[in-house]
């Protein structure tokens, strides 16, 4: 059961910020070093300066996390953040333009959910994770005594209840922040703050029965909710069950969501010396029927086509060739030990059959990235095999959520760079207190 519950969040104070494209980010691990200047450059009240602060030669009272809580309780004091009066959840609507050029809406809400292990059944992974990660975001929950990013949850509802539950009041309400194109370029945010008690208590209400939830982003920041809890369950054994520190922030979408997408990520090859790309489709024939195609838009085309059981993938090297697997029998000799539903994933006959297979790369090297790159976009994979800069780029399809559900059913993580659900969560709309009480 999905034991769900509002919660006094800690946002911007909007009389300071009525702009929040100022502060608001994109999830710390895509804020890399390039982004990281752009945010303190915009302002000095970014939310980056909390979730992905500039490291300098740290000591014991002076670090990254220590100067994260340092910035908290300053903008706490200068009214620069301010907590919420009474327990609310919040609604994050997406308006948002896909590589295609379709337009979509996405809708989650916001919500403190009660912490359980995978094993129990209500909120299921469907990525494996590092330990990197998971070391630095425990730190800074426990310097910080709070959540400062989302877990991205994807729930059933197959005739989209929750959603409609929500309309009326959304409809009767001007969003409490409105901003347009924002982090990312072709992405619109509406947010709401919903602090009607019978609205709350529905949703609440629609939520408690379901299980099999997923994780769509965020597996390193749900399992270091997890052993923060366990460690402040183990400093404080009679602590209430209300204690927040038995909960974690978390962003709701439907599976159902007209909205929801999946975007590919695909793999560009380079450094690599096996064979030429001659070769390798010569290699690849034995399992792949190959077609050459006439440009990139008829290879694109053509792999749009794809079907279930027949997997394809674009491949250029220069020219343009469609590889479209024979069958999936090759999957089921060379990792018969692994569910059906994950043999047919794409990304796995990439990597199972192509990657690792027939161009000999392994499973360490390819966590390693020594061979390959991920890439949203395909375009600059084109033009670094046009520039010699790479061997040869392979283009895939997006995962189906279908998929995804099969997989997270039969217990099976995918493979890296499975699914890419856009647009992100952003950073910055709110954050929650885990201190005390949950509301």
């Amino acid at each position: 059961m999905a034991k769900i519950r509002p919660f006094r969040g800690l946002r911007y104070n909007p009389d300071k910020f009525c702009d929040l494209s100022q502060v608001i980010t994109m999830p710390y691990d895509r804020i890399h070093e390039a982004e990281q200047a752009k945010y303190y450059e915009i302002s000095p009240y970014n939310f980056a300066r909390i979730i992905q602060g500039i490291r300098t030669p740290d000591e014991p009272e002076n670090n990254v996390y220590t100067r994260a809580r340092g910035y908290m309780l300053n903008w706490l004091s200068e009214g620069v953040m301010l907590r919420e009066v009474n327990p609310v959840i919040y609604v994050l609507e997406q308006i948002f333009t896909t590589p295609d050029g379709e337009q979509h809406t996405r809708r989650g809400f916001t919500a403190a959910l009660q912490l359980t292990r995978f094993e129990e059944g209500v909120i299921l992974p469907h990525e494996r994770t590092l330990s990197g990660p998971k070391i630095d975001r425990l730190n800074l929950t426990e310097v910080t005594q709070t959540a400062w990013g989302h877990i991205f949850i994807l729930y059933p509802d197959a005739e989209n209840r929750l959603n409609a539950l929500l309309q009326p009041y959304l409809d009767s309400h001007m969003p409490a922040i409105l901003q347009e194109q924002v982090i990312e370029p072709t992405v619109e945010q509406n947010f709401w703050v919903v602090d009607d008690p019978d609205i709350v208590d529905a949703v609440i209400t629609e939520m408690e029965p379901k299980q099999n939830l997923i994780i769509a982003d965020g597996h390193h920041r749900y399992e270091t909710a997890l052993n923060y809890r366990d460690e402040m369950r183990a400093k404080f054994p009679h602590a209430p069950a209300e204690a927040a520190f038995n909960y974690v922030m978390a962003t709701f979408v439907s599976m159902s969501d007209p909205g929801l997408v999946i975007l590919p990520t695909h793999r560009l090859i380079h450094s690599y010396e096996s064979m030429d790309s001659k070769a390798l489709l010569q290699a690849l024939a034995a399992y792949f029927v190959i077609e050459s195609m006439a440009d990139q838009t008829a290879m694109e085309a053509g792999l749009a086509q794809a079907n279930e059981a027949q997997p394809r993938f674009g491949f250029y090297d220069g020219d343009y060739y469609l590889l479209t697997l024979k069958s999936l029998d090759a999957m089921a000799e060379l990792v018969p030990e692994r569910d059906p539903n994950w043999r047919a994933l794409d990304v796995a006959i990439l990597h199972e059959l192509v990657l690792e297979h027939v161009m000999g790369l392994s499973k360490e090297s390819v966590v390693r990235k020594e061979n390959l790159d991920y890439l949203r976009d395909a375009n600059p994979g084109y033009a670094a095999v046009d520039k010699g800069e790479a061997n040869f780029l392979f283009l895939l399809n997006g995962t189906r959520m279908d998929h995804v559900r099969a997989c997270t059913a039969a217990g099976e993580k995918m493979p890296q760079k499975s699914t890419d659900f856009y647009p992100k969560i952003i950073s910055g709309m709110v954050a929650m207190p885990l201190s005390g009480d949950i509301a």
